[in-house]
């Protein structure tokens, strides 16, 4: 039986760039949200009707939630350049 796949290319260093420069800015989008998400968490905290997030909303949702997207964020936009070989 013959193999009909055509050979992978190599990844020329301008894909690569572009490829590092996407997850880097895909990492900055993630920590904006994370940033977005506690900041309203927070505000949410300083409602004036005495009104706050539930316990459920504290545990799972508010500053975690927040926090494990720029924690995602910060690991993807931190990434070093690859290097060629």
């Amino acid at each position: 039986m013959k193999n009909f796949r055509k050979p992978k290319k190599a990844a020329g260093a301008e894909s690569r760039y572009r490829r590092h420069r996407r997850l880097v800015r895909i990492g900055q989008a993630l920590m904006a949200a994370g940033a977005l998400v506690a900041i309203s968490h927070w505000i949410a905290h300083l409602a004036a009707t005495g009104q706050g997030p539930s316990l459920t909303e504290d545990i799972f949702i508010g500053y975690p939630t927040g926090g494990l997207l720029i924690l995602i964020g910060a690991v993807l936009a931190g990434r070093t350049e690859t290097k060629k070989r």
